[in-house]
Formats: C-alpha cells, structure tokens, sequence
C-alpha cells in the first residue's frame, strides 16, 4: 500500500479509537441518540458544520461544478447552507423546548402513535441515501488513493462506516466531528492554496461561458429553478441528523446559535470545493470520474505529505456524515417503534437495540452504494424522498392547532405518493414541488373535512 493509504488507515483507526472510547460512557438510551443533552455552543456547532458537510460536497458538488459549472452547485453548497440557517432560526428553539429524543417524537405529541410509526417509515429512507452517499464517497477517495476498483473500496468503507457508528452513539460523532471538521478545513486550504500556488489565478480566464451563472447557462422556466432549490432548503429542513443536533444542545439558545453558525461556516468552507471543481475542469479535463476531481487535484499538486493531512480531512467530512445518518436511521426504529411497542425494555437493551440497528442500516445503504452511479444523485433522492409531506406536518403541527391525525397521515402518503409518481412513474417536470403543493393541500383538505388537533404540545421529561 502507499503511504498515502496508510495514513488514511492510521487517521481512521484514530477514530474508532475515539469511539471506543466514549462508549464507555454510554448507558442510557439518551446518552446514546442525544448524549444526555449536554452539547456546548463549540461541540454542537462543529457538529452541525461537520455532520452537513460531508460526502455530497466534496465529492458529488464539486464533481458536479466540473461538469455544470457553478450552476451545479446550486444545491450544495448554497441551498444546503440556507437550509440548515433557516432551521436554526425557525425550529431549533420550539423542537429543543419540547425535549424530544427523535424527530419521530413530535408526530407521536402532537397527533398519535400511527403518524409517528408512517413518519418513521418515511424518514429512515432518507437516512439511508444521505448514508449510502457517503459510502460511495469514502470508496471514491480510497479508490483514487489506491488504485483499486471503486466496488472493493466500497466494501472496505461500509465495513469501516459501520463499526464506526455502532460505538460511540452521537457523543463520540460530536467529539470525532471538531477532529473531523478541523481536518477538513486544513486540508481544503492547503489543496487551494498549493493549486493557486502552482497555477495563479490563469484558469479563472480559461473558465467555459456561461460556468460562473449559478442558474445555468440556458434560460430554464421559473418552477425549473425553484424545483432546484426547493428539494435542498425545503427538502431538508427538519432532517432528521440536524434536527439531533438541536435536541443534544444543553439550552435553546445554544442549539439556535450553533446550527446557524454551522450553516455560516458551511457556506463560506463550501465555496473551496466549489471552486476548485471550477478551476478543474480547465486543470484536468475530461476525467472519466468527475466525481474524483478533488482527489485527483490533490494527487498532483500535493507532495505526500500534504495530501494525506488532505485524505484526512475529507476521510473526515464522509465520516462525520455517515455516522449521523446511520446513528438516526437506528435510533428512530429502535426509539419510535420497538421501544414504543416494547416499554418494558432496560436501558441497556435499548442501546443494545440502536446499536444492532446501526449494522443492519449500514448493510442496507452499501448496497445502495454500490447500485448508485453518482454521489450526488444519492443527495437529491435523500433531500426529496418523502420530505414534503414530513416538512409540511412539521410545519402544521409545530406551529399551530390546524389539523389532527387524519390530515397528518394524508400530508404524509399524498407527498410521498405524489412525489414517487412524479420522479418515477408520471416524470412530472417538478416532482418536488408538485409533492409539496399537493402535502400542503391534502393537509388543509382533511382539517376541513374534520381532522382536528387533540392533543396540545407538552415538553417530554427529560
């Protein structure tokens, strides 16, 4: 192997290590999925930050940037910022009130256990393309270290990604995030600062017409361009990796402040792979994995040394994404619907039970890694899978006495049946925000015909 890989393999055996570590600590159910709500303005902001910034865009915005130009980046990372300070803003302050432990929670207080177990259903998906994602982006980066195929480096990431997770719960993700999230920056900065180093700014001049409109260059109908936005601010809004990061904050302000600084930071750390996917395409054209860009940029300008502190840094932003999704894929199985059905089990058991979760969830999105072609389409499927029928409950529910059960069930089947007939069936021009419109009016519909609030938001005890 080369020293490249073994670097990669000392930082990710770090990791674990830290995992490892912190599970010491873990008894409860709460100290596993909300570490017993003790996140500080520092832990959860990098967590935030670190946790959103991961697989899609290092690898699948900055491999479509090279394809698309800045137009392909309209998701990721400007859409994915505004979303994640949007939720910061809105829902961080009333969800954390309610001392939730999973989003899932919400539907369970607000409307009854039959909405909670459908949104379960719905969310855990979502879960998995964020997971699956980021799998594909670890076997890329190992790939492109290595030399070997992309399926075998894909198998040795999922086996890495999942017993990463299964330790540590999400207070060993929120320490290994300011690790991971530091790395990531050092390694963003070194790779662009060695490629202005090496190139000045000439490729700026040689950049494609048309590649700096982040609409595209082509004019595209208004409902085009709001379809491209809609899926990553609406899509997700209430994810539910962001959403845990709120709920393990020890106050309101902190997972206010943190979650709109982690957007911030996103943002402004987004921009590096943005523009080095620009500059890519004039530097390495015609890669027949553009997705590679990145690893590829860093193979030729870095010395190796520098390109593992770079291996590191984006090992880091996959990791600290995947074990987010995984964490979350098990823990609302396990807390909304085997421990609902079972409220006899120990704490012991249910940790026992998330963390067997975790394994059997990391199996199911590296086998949707290896069938996907792109990172990036993982991305969208996860930001539009059943999000607008969860995002419009959320929404309804939270913030007012509109509806009961019967117009929550019907936001969530019409939006995910509308949008799974659009994508797929129909090919709707504007699946999404055909989805959304028609989750929004099932919603209203149903409340008039007579599903009305019974039950009034109460904060759970801690």
């Amino acid at each position: 192997m080369t020293p490249v890989v073994w670097g990669i393999l000392v930082y990710i055996l770090g990791q674990l290590a830290i995992g490892v570590a912190v599970s010491r600590h873990i008894e409860t159910e709460a100290d596993y999925l909300v570490a017993g709500r003790s996140f500080g303005p520092v832990l959860a902001g990098f967590s935030v930050f670190a946790t959103w910034f991961g697989a899609e865009t290092c690898i699948g915005a900055a491999g479509a940037v090279y394809e698309r130009g800045l137009a392909g980046g309209s998701s990721d990372p400007f859409g994915y910022a505004l979303c994640v300070i949007i939720t910061g803003l809105v829902f961080a302050v009333p969800l954390w009130r309610l001392k939730l432990t999973t989003l899932a929670d919400l539907f369970r207080l607000r409307f009854d256990a039959s909405v909670e177990r459908l949104a379960v259903l719905l969310i855990v998906p979502t879960s998995l393309f964020w997971a699956a994602a980021q799998i594909r982006a670890f076997g890329q980066v190992l790939s492109s270290a290595s030399g070997f195929e992309i399926d075998a480096m894909l198998t040795f990431a999922a086996a890495v990604v999942i017993a990463y997770t299964m330790f540590g719960g999400i207070l060993a993700d929120a320490w290994t995030d300011v690790v991971q999230g530091i790395s990531l920056i050092i390694g963003l900065v070194v790779l662009s600062w060695m490629v202005i180093r090496a190139e000045g700014l000439a490729p700026l001049t040689s950049l494609a017409p048309g590649s700096l409109n982040p609409f595209g260059a082509e004019p595209r109908p208004l409902l085009a361009i709001v379809e491209e936005w809609a899926v990553p601010v609406v899509g997700s809004m209430v994810a539910a990796e962001l959403v845990a990061r709120m709920l393990a904050s020890r106050s309101a302000a902190v997972a206010r402040n943190a979650t709109v600084v982690g957007g911030i930071a996103y943002l402004f750390i987004g921009l590096m792979p943005v523009a080095l996917g620009l500059v890519g395409a004039s530097l390495l054209p015609g890669l027949a994995e553009p997705e590679q860009i990145l690893p590829a940029l860093a193979e030729r300008y870095l010395p190796t040394a520098l390109y593992v502190i770079f291996a590191g840094g984006l090992v880091s932003a996959i990791l600290s994404t995947v074990d987010s999704a995984l964490l979350m894929a098990s823990g609302l199985v396990s807390h909304n619907i085997i421990v609902q059905l079972r409220p006899g089990l120990s704490e012991r058991m249910k940790v026992r039970i998330a963390r067997v979760g975790v394994g059997v969830f990391g199996v199911v999105a590296y086998l949707m890694a290896i069938r996907a072609e792109r990172v990036y389409e993982l991305v969208e499927e996860a930001s539009s899978f059943g999000s607008a029928g969860i995002v419009t409950v959320v929404v309804f529910g939270l913030f007012t006495r509109i509806g009961g059960t019967g117009s929550a069930i019907a936001a969530l089947v019409v939006g995910v049946s509308t949008w799974i007939v659009g994508a797929y069936v129909a090919g709707f021009p504007y699946p999404y925000v055909t989805s959304l419109a028609a989750a929004i009016t099932a919603y209203l519909v149903a409340a008039v015909a007579g599903s009305k609030a019974t039950r009034t938001l109460e904060p759970q005890s801690a």
